[in-house]
């Protein structure tokens, strides 16, 4: 067998040659911090060195060490034949023609029928945005945000007049979001500078938030969702247990760091409340200055600036932060139940190395399509598709849907869809289910 070289930090083969022959078990050996191969289109990376310089972060590389990332590798870059030429330098070898082209749990008839309707769905166009779509969302929220603040200037800061107006600026703030997430998943230009050019305005200016803290938080979560010690969305510092096995160990191991029977009502006060008025604030701050992320900070600054030149002048600087953190707080109540009645009630546990549709499926569910649903959740009510495909817009999600469930229903992979009122509902249900599991293993395991 090949031997397989390291890697200098300019990305170059210092010893073993590119023509090495490797089995998968040689592969899945090589997946600790200091030693990390991974393998797509059947080829051999040697990613040690590089994954520190890698833009979507080193954390979501390293997830995939000792795998096959192929399906992950296409899904996350639009420009295929760009990215290939980082690959280059990194090249080791092949796997054997014994080997089979999916490693461990991977399924090859849902990877190729999955491929199959990538291709398809490429042919269709439907990786093409429509930019009228996109110009209309931002104008929109322009919009809100404006007619928020004429609001106060014309008639006063009145009680009244105040909460209307943070409503509609957290309105702003959520839509805000959801098109910072469009431009993050580089799913509305055919270039990507272009698309991190936007991204950093959207987050930056338009919220007060960082580029590179979500991408390199989000990206992660999409990689491996669902999945203990690789999806940041599940690591909830031992606030909550999630899921049907987090709450088994912790009961096993008499862990209890909070009475967790409990928590499907200490949610309500400690999640959708504080996640982005406390949690995420607190980190993107530290996350921008301790890598130094100068550029980032700047765009952040550029948005306190331009609400402290609205505000100041109508409620006087301690009354403008506590308008802030009142908008903050609608908003992290809205962004909460949304993102989580997708994810919260399936699957939880550790890495089963799936395929792609596969675990992707089981940790992601539906909610129902309708104009109301589409703006409410910025078209996450498609958290299925949007997880299948992050780089396609969007507004074209309800047109791949019935081939996904189609594809599904082909290989028996559960396609749930719900209700909104029922994805909510499971959030707080799930939180108890979990409750009582670690409950039950805390007192008799």
């Amino acid at each position: 067998m090949g031997g397989g070289g390291q890697l200098t930090e300019a990305g170059e083969q210092v010893s073993g040659r590119a023509g090495g022959v490797y089995t998968w078990e040689e592969v899945q050996s090589h997946c600790n911090r200091n030693d990390q191969w991974l393998v797509i289109d059947r080829k051999v990376y040697n990613i040690t060195q590089w994954a520190k310089r890698h833009p979507g972060g080193i954390r979501v590389i390293s997830h995939y060490a000792g795998e096959d990332a192929t399906e992950a590798f296409t899904a996350f870059h639009p420009d295929l034949k760009f990215v290939r030429k980082f690959l280059k330098p990194l090249l080791i070898g092949e796997l054997a023609a014994t080997e089979p082209s999916q490693d461990r749990n991977k399924n090859a008839t849902i990877t190729q029928d999955f491929h199959t309707l990538r291709a398809k769905a490429e042919r269709e166009g439907l990786f093409q945005a429509r930019p009228l779509f996109f110009c209309l969302h931002l104008g929109h929220i322009l919009l809100l945000e404006a007619l928020a603040w004429l609001i106060i200037w014309i008639w006063g800061t009145s009680w009244t007049l105040t909460f209307l107006s943070a409503v509609m600026l957290a309105t702003a703030q959520l839509q805000a979001g959801w098109l910072q997430h469009d431009f993050g998943h580089l799913s509305v230009f055919k270039k990507s500078s272009w698309n991190h050019v936007l991204h950093k305005f959207a987050i930056g200016h338009l919220k007060g938030a960082s580029a590179n803290w979500w991408n390199h938080r989000h990206y992660q979560h999409h990689a491996k969702p669902n999945i203990f010690s690789k999806d940041p969305d599940v690591n909830m510092l031992h606030v909550f247990v999630v899921g049907a096995t987090q709450p088994v160990e912790y009961g096993i191991k008499k862990i209890k760091y909070m009475p967790y029977h409990y928590q499907h009502q200490y949610f309500f006060l400690v999640g959708p409340p504080l996640l982005i008025p406390v949690y995420f604030h607190i980190q993107i701050i530290r996350t921008m200055i301790s890598r130094h992320d100068w550029v980032d900070l700047a765009w952040s600054l550029s948005y306190y600036l331009r609400y402290l030149c609205c505000s100041v002048p109508m409620y006087g600087l301690f009354g403008s932060v506590v308008l802030l953190s009142f908008v903050r707080f609608l908003e992290s109540n809205w962004f909460v139940w949304v993102t989580q009645m997708n994810h919260l009630p399936m699957n939880i546990d550790h890495d089963k190395h799936q395929d792609w549709l596969s675990m992707q499926l089981h940790a992601t569910c539906n909610i129902e399509q309708s104009p109301f649903n589409d703006w409410f959740s910025g078209h996450l009510n498609f958290q299925i598709e949007h997880h299948l495909f992050p780089t396609m817009p969007r507004h074209n999600y309800h047109v791949v849907a019935p081939q996904v469930r189609a594809l599904c229903e082909k290989h028996g992979v559960p396609y749930q869809v719900k209700t909104m009122w029922r994805g909510l509902a499971d959030v707080f249900m799930s939180l108890k289910n979990s409750g009582d599991l670690w409950l039950d293993a805390y007192l008799h395991k």
